[in-house]
């Protein structure tokens, strides 16, 4: 993506949506040291041609509350716990699930601790945090709810506050481990 494809981007955000200064890559830098985790491509561009800000949707990286951008970044995993803990969820691949709520959430808090981190991008729409991939889809995360929200960060602002494009039938979104499991 480049800049350019990005200010378009930011261009359909409705009138209520205040899109602040980019953010310098040193900012940037800092956020990615601050939270343990990398923007992925698109996602760094965005934000360095505009900071959308306004309501409890995006998660403003410059200024923003850190309690609130904490809860953000542990959101999809914290969805996953409640999961375990109040609906039974178990992962397919996990070791075979204790007979306790407690050391059931023990054992998948360990391996959750190990699954790729995905950023919030507005409410509850993560991107995939790699900073060596670009075109991940976007997804749509309410615990283990998870839905494809967008084939990458283009297709989801066109889906979410512009004019939406259909996806080809036949299209394979790129895979994210173990997210990619909540989706087939």
């Amino acid at each position: 993506m480049t800049s350019e494809d990005a200010q378009a981007l930011l261009a359909v955000l409705p009138a209520r949506v205040e899109v602040k200064r980019g953010m310098s890559e040193r900012e940037l830098d800092r956020v990615e040291e601050r939270w343990g985790f990398r923007f992925a491509p698109e996602h760094r561009t965005l934000l360095g041609a505009g900071l959308p800000t306004g309501g409890r949707g995006w998660p403003d990286w410059r200024d923003g509350n850190a309690e609130e951008l904490a809860e953000r970044l542990a959101w999809p995993i914290d969805g996953v716990l409640f999961d375990v803990e109040h609906n039974g969820f178990w992962h397919p691949e996990w070791d075979p699930r204790p007979a306790g709520t407690q050391d059931a959430l023990e054992v998948a808090r360990s391996y959750l601790a190990k699954v790729p981190v995905m950023v919030p991008i507005y409410s509850h729409r993560c991107l995939l945090a790699d900073p060596n991939r670009t075109g991940t889809p976007v997804l749509s995360m309410y615990q283990t709810d998870i839905i494809y929200y967008g084939t990458d960060l283009a297709d989801y602002f066109h889906h979410e506050f512009g004019r939406p494009v259909p996806t080809p039938e036949d299209h394979q979104h790129a895979e994210i481990p173990f997210w990619s499991y909540f989706l087939d």
